[in-house]
């Protein structure tokens, strides 16, 4: 890794961007590197030109994939190389809109199968926390011992998405789960303790970890629909919404910004989509009893 990545890499850990996103742009600085052939500090507009021609033209990137790749760009040259100039050389591709498509959601059932179905306590204690209060992967990662307020049964999120702090309530059922697994565990700092040369030692674990553990639940479970972590805090938003809370409500839970990311579970609660009125249900029509049974037309008479 060369030292100006070095540099990018620590400026979004200071953000407090996810590990993915970490790797995502890291990668595409040294594909562009690559590509140009050049030191990074050396690269200007016309590589920048040239690369992003290549990209859609050569590569075939989708418009989505090519704008996560303008994104990383903008972070190196506008943050990193404090050249916020260079940000008009970087223009998002226009066209066809990025398709979103709707999150998958497992019935209650099928998450109790889920987290059931984890290897062992460490496992088991992770999917329950995720499910019970709607945890991003990176937050569950840097939840810390403290922040569990078993007193108040609140869990405090620090430096959620966009460096935002946040409270969950918890229930009881979590409660005693997690006071099973401390006296198991012993966790120091970080309730979910990473390791370091084999040994457990007092640092987060990983994403890796966590995606780990939901894939292993959900084959034990014969769950074959696609699941991920994030498939719990969707099930998470989408089951309190079933039970009657409000769309806010859910936005401050989650740690939305805007509350249109929490509508869209309206678009996927079965509840709220069998609840609601069809237009048919208002008309008046004969039925299916008055219907002649033949496709053949009749004729005149």
């Amino acid at each position: 890794m060369t030292t100006l990545m070095q540099r990018m890499r620590e400026d979004l850990v200071r953000r407090n961007y996810a590990e993915s996103t970490i790797r995502s742009y890291l990668h595409t600085l040294e594909d562009f590197r690559r590509y140009a052939q050049k030191r990074l500090d050396h690269l200007g507009p016309d590589d920048i030109r040239r690369y992003q021609v290549y990209l859609r033209e050569e590569r075939k990137l989708d418009i989505g994939t090519a704008s996560n790749y303008v994104a990383a760009l903008r972070f190196f040259y506008v943050k990193t190389l404090k050249r916020p100039s260079v940000k008009e050389d970087l223009p998002y591709p226009h066209g066809v809109k990025r398709k979103r498509r709707l999150p998958t959601i497992l019935s209650q059932e099928e998450v109790g199968r889920l987290i059931d179905s984890s290897k062992n306590l460490f496992h088991y204690a992770m999917l329950l926390t995720i499910y019970s209060t709607g945890l991003r992967r990176s937050e569950l990662c840097r939840l810390k011992v403290s922040n569990i307020d078993s007193q108040r049964m609140m869990l405090r999120v620090e430096r959620g998405k966009g460096d935002v702090d946040r409270e969950v309530p918890i229930s009881q059922k979590l409660v005693e789960t997690l006071r099973e697994y401390w006296r198991w565990m012993r966790p120091q700092t970080y309730m979910f303790p990473g390791t370091a040369d084999g040994w457990r030692a007092d640092k987060p674990i990983t994403s890796k970890v966590v995606w780990e553990a939901v894939q292993h639940a959900a084959r034990r479970a014969g769950i074959e629909k696609r699941v991920s972590p994030h498939t719990l805090r969707h099930c998470f938003a989408t089951h309190m919404l079933e039970g009657g809370a409000d769309l806010r409500t859910i936005q401050v839970l989650m740690g939305h910004k805007d509350i249109e990311a929490t509508a869209r579970y309206l678009h996927v609660s079965t509840r709220r989509l069998q609840a609601a009125t069809g237009p048919l249900e208002k008309i008046a029509v004969s039925g299916p009893a008055q219907r002649q049974r033949s496709r053949r037309l009749r004729k005149p008479e």
